[in-house]
């Protein structure tokens, strides 16, 4: 059964970092894209970041570019996404998604498979 494990939420200040991290299990990474798709309280879902299986290829939204990598360690089946220079508005539950897509795909609904969320909280 396919799972996804999100870890490394929570409280910090304005500035600050996390590393956010995936475990999957029941598949391995290298045959899937994987990205982080966040929601935060009355707004629509947005697509943080995406990585191909296939070429290495990342996409990252605009709010968030130069801020957030996304990574991916294939012997641990473990997707990383490390966020600096924190804002308030990177508030939101953030969620590991999967998926297997002939290219890069940008668009968070066709992502198959989904964790469970982590928070995170920027605030001073």
């Amino acid at each position: 059964q396919l799972q996804l494990v999100e870890s490394g939420g929570g409280l910090v200040q304005p500035g600050g970092s996390l590393r956010l991290s995936c475990a999957a299990s029941g598949f391995t990474l290298d045959q899937y894209n994987m990205g982080w798709v966040r929601q935060a309280p009355g707004k629509e879902r947005e697509g943080v970041s995406y990585s191909s299986f296939r070429d290495g290829s990342t996409h990252y939204a605009d709010s968030v570019k130069g801020r957030f990598t996304i990574s991916r360690d294939n012997a641990k089946n473990t997707v990383y996404l490390q966020m600096n220079s924190l804002k308030p508005e990177d508030t939101a539950v953030y969620y590991c998604v999967a998926g297997r897509h002939t290219s890069l795909v940008v668009n968070p609904e066709l992502y198959s498979y989904w964790g469970q969320g982590t928070q995170v909280t920027v605030s001073s």
